[in-house]
């Protein structure tokens, strides 16, 4: 499958990249700054390299061209994420220009910000919550309003965000799926986990339409 993956170049792009690659998909990445690939990606001849700004739809379109899914590791980029939810407002761009192409499949991002009525009370994941609402409060927004787009913005696309906890950068990829305070899930994942949890998705379609919260078993 030819897959168009965004966020591509920090930790957990890089991991959704290489385990894109393992399934032996073709990527595209859209970047800002390719130039920080590792360059055993950069150098792969399966992944085809876009440079280009969210904000561009042209750039944005061309690298589109073909693709039958898109994969994401966006996110806010700390405490001092811009205001104005400029990743919710891509979203619903990309929702769009998907509709427009039929591209169907999307598999985002997202974290327990993002509320769910399956979700249970978790101390921990509450405490999390309330730390970067309260810290972060942009990022938090941001978050917030990506899952009202995909909510409101996301009919005729088979949409999936993958809500994570607190991410580490170890080797270990089990993943448990389900949602917050359901007793199988933690408050810990690693980068290399969330890369395959997105992978297998993509070829299962478990959770379509739906926010999972995936963590370490």
């Amino acid at each position: 499958m030819r897959v168009l993956i965004l966020g591509a170049t920090g930790a957990s792009g890089i991991k959704l990249i290489e385990e894109s690659l393992a399934a032996s998909h073709t990527i595209v990445v859209f970047a800002r700054s390719p130039q920080k690939l590792p360059e055993h990606l950069a150098n792969n001849p399966n992944v085809i390299i876009h440079k280009g700004e969210l904000t561009d739809e042209v750039a944005l379109a061309n690298a589109m061209e073909g693709v039958q899914a898109i994969l994401s590791a966006l996110g806010p980029t700390g405490p001092f994420h811009p205001s104005g939810t400029p990743l919710a407002h891509a979203y619903s761009k990309i929702l769009q220009m998907m509709k427009d192409r039929g591209i169907r499949r999307l598999i985002a991002l997202g974290t327990p910000s993002i509320p769910d009525p399956e979700d249970k009370f978790s101390p921990s994941i509450y405490a999390m919550v309330i730390t970067v609402s309260t810290f972060a409060r942009t990022a938090y927004k941001e978050f917030v309003a990506i899952g009202n787009v995909m909510r409101t913005e996301g009919d005729g696309v088979d949409w999936t965000i993958a809500r994570v906890p607190i991410l580490t950068n170890a080797a270990e990829k089990k993943v448990a799926a389900g949602y917050v305070g359901d007793g199988k899930t933690s408050s810990y994942l690693t980068r290399a986990g969330f890369g395959a949890f997105v992978v297998e998705e993509l070829d299962r379609n478990d959770w379509v339409k739906k926010f999972p919260f995936i963590s370490l078993p």
